[in-house]
C-alpha cells in the first residue's frame, strides 16, 4: 500500500452561505469520505480553493479536518512565495498533517534553478514527506523530468509526485529512473489507469469525492492482474471525469454541486469561480444516477 493510500481526495473546502469557512461542513465531509472509500485526503489543494483562503482560515481547515478523521491528511502549503510556502508548512507540521503537498510556484514562472531552490526550502521546513504537485496548465512552468529526479534523489523527504502535466510518457520516462520508494499519483482522474502502467501508485482525485469506492475496485482489479476488469471500472467513471471540470463549469464548481446534491451542504465557491452555472445540478443527478446504474449491472 503506498504511504498515503490508493485513493486519495483533493477535498472541497465548505463555506457557508456567507462564504465564510465552515468547519463543522469540512469535518462532516471528511468523515464521510473517509468512510466512502477513501484511503486520505489532501486539505487546501487546487480543489480546496487555496488561493481565496487567508493563512487564518487554512490552518484553521488543517487542524479541523486532521482532529475529524483517522486517515492521512495532506495539507496543501504551497504557495507563489517561498517564505509564505515554509511558514505554512511549519505551521501544517505542527498541527499533525502527515505529509506536505508542495505546487510549483505560480505566475512568478522561475526558473528550473528558482523552481529547485523553492521546493528545496520547503522541504528544509518541515520533517513530513513532500508531494511534490507538477500541474503547469495553472503554474505557467512544468517541473522538468530532469528536475524532479534530483529532487527524488537528493532530498530525503521527497516521497511522490502529483502528476497532473499530462503527459503519461514523460512520466513514463520518470518512473523508470526513480528512486525506490518514490511515489507517483495520477492527477488528473481520467489518466489514473494509464498511470498504473507505468508504475504510478495512486490518485489524488476530484472525482473521488463520489466514486471512491469505485476507484479501489479499479486498483484491486488492476492490482490482481484482471486488466480487462480495471477497463470496464474506468469506463463506468468516464462520465464522472468528464463532469468534474470543464470551460463553463471549472474545478471544483461540479465537484461542490455534487456534494451538495449527496446532502453534504458544502456551499459554493468563493470569487472569481463563482457560483455554479445554470442545470449543473441537473447534470450531476444525471452522473450519479447513471453512475448507481452502472453499478448494479457490473
Amino acid at each position: 500500500m503506498p504511504r498515503f493510500g490508493r485513493v486519495v481526495t483533493a477535498m472541497v473546502t465548505p463555506f457557508n452561505r456567507d462564504q465564510s469557512l465552515n468547519l463543522d461542513g469540512a469535518r462532516r465531509l471528511a468523515k464521510w469520505l473517509q468512510d466512502n472509500g477513501n484511503d486520505g485526503l489532501v486539505v487546501a489543494g487546487t480543489t480546496g480553493e487555496s488561493s481565496v483562503l487567508t493563512d487564518d482560515e487554512r490552518l484553521s481547515l488543517f487542524e479541523a479536518v486532521i482532529s475529524a478523521v483517522s486517515i492521512p491528511v495532506i495539507a496543501g502549503t504551497g504557495t507563489n512565495d517561498t517564505a509564505h510556502s515554509i511558514h505554512l508548512t511549519k505551521q501544517a507540521t505542527a498541527l499533525g498533517a502527515a505529509g506536505i503537498l508542495a505546487v510549483t510556484p505560480y505566475y512568478n514562472r522561475p526558473s528550473q534553478a528558482g523552481i529547485e531552490a523553492h521546493m528545496r526550502a520547503v522541504c528544509g521546513a518541515t520533517s513530513l514527506p513532500v508531494v511534490l504537485y507538477d500541474i503547469p496548465v495553472r503554474t505557467g512552468r512544468k517541473m522538468s523530468t530532469p528536475l524532479l529526479l534530483k529532487l527524488a534523489r537528493e532530498v530525503k523527504n521527497v516521497a511522490a509526485l502529483k502528476d497532473a502535466a499530462g503527459n503519461p510518457a514523460e512520466s513514463a520516462l520518470l518512473m523508470s529512473q526513480a528512486p525506490a520508494g518514490f511515489e507517483l499519483y495520477s492527477g488528473d482522474d481520467n489518466l489514473t489507469l494509464p498511470f498504473l502502467s507505468i508504475g504510478g501508485c495512486g490518485v489524488i482525485g476530484v472525482a473521488t469525492h463520489w466514486c471512491a469506492e469505485d476507484h479501489q475496485e479499479l486498483f484491486d482489479k488492476w492490482e490482481a492482474g484482471d486488466v480487462a476488469g480495471a477497463r470496464k471500472v474506468n469506463a463506468r467513471l468516464l462520465e464522472s471525469f468528464a463532469f468534474e471540470t470543464g470551460d463553463e463549469n471549472p474545478n471544483p464548481l461540479p465537484s461542490k454541486v455534487m456534494m451538495n446534491v449527496l446532502g453534504l451542504d458544502v456551499g459554493e465557491a468563493r470569487l472569481p469561480m463563482g457560483p455554479p452555472p445554470a442545470g449543473l445540478e441537473e447534470r450531476a443527478r444525471t452522473v450519479l444516477d447513471n453512475l448507481r446504474a452502472a453499478r448494479a449491472a457490473k
